[in-house]
C-alpha cells in the first residue's frame, strides 16, 4: 500500500510543478503544445517500444485486453443508451458524450501511472493497443456515417492507424518481443534516454493544462450529460473491469488492480479532438475532460485503498 500511495505522490508533485510551470508561464504560451507534441510523436513511441520488446506477448494479448474491451465497450453502449433514449440527445451527440464515457487517456496519464504505481509500462499496453488499434477509430468511423460534413473510409481509417506513433512504436516493440531478437546496445540506449522524457514532460504538460478551465457553465446546458460521462469514466468502467475480471475471469492481486486502475484512468484529450473536429458535443466532451482528470488520481488511490 505504501508503495502505491508513494507512486500517487510522485505522480501528483510532478503534475503539481507543470501547474505552476503553466500558471507562471515560464515557458511560453505554446509550451504545453510542444511538450504534448514531443511525447506523442518522439518520447512515447520510445518508451513503448523499449518496454514491450522486453515483454512477454502472452501476458498482453490475454486476460487484461478482454477486461479493457468488455468494460470499455459496455461503459460506451450503456451511456450511448441514455444519451440517445433518455436524455434525447442527436446521434452525433449521444456518440460523442459516449466517446467521453468510456474513452481513457491512455499515454498522457496512463503511461505515468502504469510505471509509478503498477510498478511496469506494459499494464497499460493492452489499454494502448485496443483504444488505437480498435475502440477510437470505431467511434470516429460512425461518426463519419452520422455526419454530413465528413467522409472516411474504411482505407484511410487504416492508414491513419498505422501513421500514428503510438502504435508505430508498439507494433514494433511487439514484434522484437515476438522474434526474441536482442536490440544493439548502441541502438536501445538512445532509445531509452530520449524514452525516459516521455513520463515528466506528459505530467508536465497535464499539469499546465489544468489552468484557467471552468467546468460546468450553467448557459452550455450540458451539466448533466458531462456529470454523468464523468460517474460512468470513473466509476461505472472500473466497476464493470473489477465484475469481469474478478468473477469472469478469475484474477485477483496486482492483475485485477491493474485492470481496474486502467479502466479508470480519465477520458482521454482525443475526445474534444475529435468533438472539436466534428462540431459536436464540445461542451461535455471539454468538461469530462477536465472533471476525470482532476478528479482520477484521488478515485485511484480509493481503488489502491480497497484492493491492496
Amino acid at each position: 500500500m505504501l508503495g502505491v500511495l508513494a507512486g500517487f505522490f510522485v505522480v501528483w508533485c510532478i503534475i503539481l510543478v507543470g501547474w505552476f510551470v503553466g500558471r507562471s508561464k515560464v515557458l511560453g504560451e505554446n509550451a504545453r503544445q510542444v511538450l504534448s507534441s514531443l511525447t506523442f510523436f518522439v518520447a512515447s513511441p520510445a518508451l513503448l517500444f523499449e518496454t514491450l520488446s522486453k515483454a512477454r506477448l502472452q501476458e498482453i494479448f490475454a486476460e487484461p485486453l478482454l477486461v479493457t474491451a468488455v468494460a470499455a465497450i459496455s461503459s460506451a453502449i450503456v451511456f450511448f443508451s441514455i444519451a440517445k433514449f433518455w436524455l434525447k440527445r442527436a446521434l452525433p451527440d449521444a456518440l460523442m458524450s459516449s466517446m467521453a464515457a468510456s474513452l481513457a487517456n491512455s499515454a498522457n496519464l496512463g503511461i505515468p501511472i502504469a510505471v509509478y504505481v503498477l510498478g511496469d509500462a506494459s499494464y497499460v499496453a493492452p489499454l494502448l493497443i485496443f483504444q488505437l488499434a480498435f475502440f477510437t477509430p470505431m467511434f470516429l468511423m460512425i461518426l463519419d456515417s452520422s455526419t454530413s460534413s465528413h467522409r472516411t473510409t474504411p482505407l484511410r481509417f487504416v492508414l491513419m492507424i498505422l501513421r500514428n506513433p503510438m502504435i508505430v512504436g508498439s507494433a514494433l516493440g511487439l514484434v522484437v518481443a515476438g522474434t526474441g531478437w536482442t536490440v544493439p546496445a548502441l541502438v536501445m540506449e538512445p532509445i531509452h534516454l530520449i524514452g525516459g522524457a516521455a513520463i515528466p514532460a506528459m505530467l508536465i504538460a497535464f499539469g499546465m493544462s489544468l489552468n484557467g478551465t471552468r467546468p460546468l457553465q450553467a448557459a452550455a446546458g450540458r451539466r448533466l450529460d458531462a456529470l454523468l460521462a464523468s460517474g460512468f469514466k470513473l466509476v461505472i468502467q472500473p466497476a464493470a473491469a473489477y465484475t469481469f475480471a474478478r468473477f469472469a475471469l478469475g484474477l485477483d492481486g496486482h492483475a485485477l488492480f491493474a485492470v481496474v486502475v486502467t479502466s479508470g484512468l480519465p477520458t482521454a484529450q482525443n475526445v474534444f479532438v475529435a468533438a472539436s473536429r466534428y462540431q459536436t458535443g464540445l461542451t461535455v466532451a471539454k468538461d469530462t475532460v477536465l472533471i476525470t482528470t482532476v478528479v482520477a488520481v484521488p478515485a485511484m488511490i480509493g481503488v489502491a485503498l480497497l484492493l491492496t
